[in-house]
């Protein structure tokens, strides 16, 4: 079997390049992590790492582990600096194996098709050095540089558990193309799901609006907790890969879905960390689904003085990674579609209800509209993560220190920490933000239908 050496560069009392509080080596530990994660659980493959802690380990020691285990491959990653931007991998400089040249190349080619599918990222090329985990080691070798810590919008891409995820997927999939690792047999089913509603009539306009993009759909059905949800399948496939290249394609067309993974006889489970809303684990931090001015039509059905902050939530809660067009959802139930029949006024412009901690107090009050929005998106992005905030950001949100970081990183978490008792108080959030979607797919859909009546209409003339 394929023996494969990861190893995370730098660890313990060496961070490696430095940006602030953020380190080199906690970056290549959670890459190497979940690359080995990837590899171990798809393919007839043996991962060592180098380390798997934050431990100090010589060069030498590196090499030693891949060399008295006999290891087939050595790969070493890392996070560059310098000023520069983009990804660089090398090989030694010296005399090499055979096979080291060729297998170097195949991996920074699909390493770079892949992250560029989503990211523009700069190739910065195929290079030779003197490193001494390059010429130590007696196997072929590899050392990737991921991105540029010193450069803030490469750093920003570092921090997003999304590229994170990316980049390891890329890595993996380019050591198991370069060696040519088998797959394991599995009879496990990648189901794509196009969406879940409550409504039938819900469902089926998805259907039908799949197929007007040409794209084949079927209805199903499963009940939780005695009730009924209404998937949409676009597809199921024994391969991830070809799961994934359908949501890619649904994306373009500007349909979202996700993956659910259960054997070919039972019923398919969540495996996706960022699931139908219908679920009970929805993260807070992700990427919005809905479209800014859609926020702000749906609430002004109910409300229609209602402040237009769709594209506010939506473009700040990108800046953090949080969903914005959630936390919006989470404003409709705090302001009660933003018409502040509770203590918080509107003059306020406190879309969250920070501060009102009971009792009759009103909370915090804030200048702007776009103060507000950012002081909400803060208090959750505090909730969720333990990162400090973006480069050169003000913190405006008055409560921040006083949340435990990292306590809530689903929306359900939040019952009993937003809101007191709050024992449904994410499931409320969650529950007008499935509204939100459902109909956006309805009216979507009849936009369609109106559209075909007319070019019918017009088309009679001919």
């Amino acid at each position: 079997m394929t023996l494969i050496v990861l190893d995370p560069g730098h660890g313990g009392n060496d961070p490696g390049a430095v940006n602030n509080n953020y380190q080199e080596k906690n970056f290549t530990l959670t890459i190497s992590k979940k690359v080995s994660s990837i590899l171990k659980a798809n393919y007839n493959v043996t991962v060592l790492m180098t380390r798997d802690s934050d431990q100090t380990l010589s060069l030498q020691a590196r090499t030693n582990i891949a060399n008295s285990n006999n290891a087939d491959y050595f790969c070493s990653i890392h996070i560059n600096a310098g000023g520069g931007t983009g990804f660089e991998s090398f090989r030694y400089n010296g005399p090499i194996l055979p096979q080291t040249k060729a297998l170097h190349e195949s991996m920074h080619r699909n390493i770079v098709s892949s992250l560029n599918t989503k990211y523009n990222i700069r190739d910065r090329g195929i290079k030779t050095a003197n490193f001494h985990v390059l010429r130590e080691t007696k196997m072929p070798a590899v050392l990737l540089e991921i991105l540029f810590i010193d450069n803030e919008a490469d750093l920003r891409l570092l921090r997003k558990d999304s590229f994170i995820d990316d980049v390891a997927k890329a890595i993996a999939d380019a050591l198991a193309k370069g060696l040519n690792l088998q797959k394991k047999i599995t009879n496990q089913l990648f189901r794509v799901i196009a969406g879940s509603f409550s409504k039938r009539e819900n469902a089926e306009a998805r259907v039908n609006l799949l197929k007007e993009k040409g794209k084949n759909a079927i209805l199903t059905s499963i009940t939780r907790n005695g009730n009924t949800l209404y998937r949409v399948q676009a597809g199921a496939f024994h391969q991830r890969t070809n799961a994934e290249k359908l949501i890619n394609d649904l994306k373009q067309l500007g349909i979202d879905s996700f993956i659910y993974v259960g054997s070919v006889s039972t019923p398919p489970q969540p495996s996706n960390p960022q699931p139908s809303p219908n679920t009970n684990d929805y993260s807070i931090l992700g990427e919005y689904l809905v479209n800014p001015a859609y926020l702000d039509q749906f609430v002004k059905k109910v409300n229609k003085n209602a402040p237009s902050l769709g594209t506010l939530y939506v473009n700040i809660g990108n800046e953090y990674g949080v969903r914005g067009d959630v936390a919006f959802a989470q404003a409709i139930h705090e302001t009660n579609y933003f018409r502040f029949t509770g203590v918080v006024k509107a003059d306020q412009n406190n879309f969250a209800g920070i501060g009102a901690t009971g009792g009759g107090v009103s909370g915090a009050s804030f200048k702007t509209e776009r103060e507000g929005v950012r002081a909400h998106i803060q208090h959750l992005f505090a909730y969720a993560s333990k990162d400090k905030l973006p480069p050169n950001d003000k913190l405006v949100d008055p409560r921040f220190n006083y949340v435990t970081r990292g306590s809530a990183t689903q929306w359900i978490d939040l019952n009993g920490k937003w809101a007191v008792p709050g024992t449904n108080y994410g499931q409320q959030i969650l529950s007008i933000y499935k509204r939100i979607l459902e109909e956006e797919v309805l009216t979507e859909w009849v936009k369609l239908e109106k559209k075909k009546e007319l070019l019918k209409n017009e088309l009679k003339d001919y």
